[in-house]
């Protein structure tokens, strides 16, 4: 059961902390809005845990920048154990479905916008893709973020790209869900290297 999500916190493989250097020049003075899922509960290398990995991250940045946020929100897995879940995510995937969230986001006033979640089977949460199917961040600067045990960016990235092909996507950043608690002065240099 452990290297179902080794290979990246529910399936993939890559490097521990990938970052672009392209710089975001200028973000500073412009409004940016943290998007992001989060698992709490019961995850792989961390237990059970009242605040998912990536909360903590899309925290830092609106911390260290002053960006607004909107959590991706479904009850759907709410108290599943790791693997029940694990294996719930794969199903949604395989079928292509869009599970729902709560509530909605203005982007209008956002010139950049940071994508965060887990990486689930080598890319986002279906729910995530839920978002990205009605919301439309073309024309805007995105930066996507993963939290992870193994997989990196793994396909996250890419997706994001194919989701909004007149984005400017870029500054992509990965850290280990075990590394968060600990990771704010990591999560800092990221954000100065991508202009923030």
């Amino acid at each position: 059961m452990a290297a179902l999500f080794t290979s990246a916190s529910c399936g993939g493989q890559q490097q521990q902390a990938a970052t672009e250097a392209a710089s975001t020049q200028g973000n500073t003075s412009k409004k940016a809005l943290v998007v992001f899922f989060s698992h709490a509960g019961d995850n792989y290398a961390v237990g059970n845990i009242p605040v998912g990995n990536t909360k903590i991250v899309a925290d830092y940045i609106s911390e260290l920048t002053g960006a607004d946020q909107f959590e991706i929100v479904t009850h759907k897995y709410d108290g599943m154990a790791y693997k029940p879940l694990c294996d719930l995510a794969k199903e949604e995937q395989q079928r292509g479905e869009l599970p729902p969230y709560e509530g909605t986001v203005d982007v209008s006033d956002y010139d950049t916008v940071f994508i965060g979640g887990p990486v689930w089977w080598g890319t986002y949460p279906q729910v995530m893709f839920t978002f990205f199917k009605q919301v439309n961040l073309n024309g805007k600067t995105i930066i996507p973020f993963t939290t992870h045990e193994g997989s990196g960016l793994a396909n996250c990235v890419e997706d994001v790209k194919a989701a909004y092909p007149g984005a400017r996507v870029t500054g992509q950043f990965s850290i280990y869900g075990h590394d968060v608690r600990s990771g704010k002065a990591t999560v800092e240099k990221w954000l100065k290297r991508v202009g923030f």
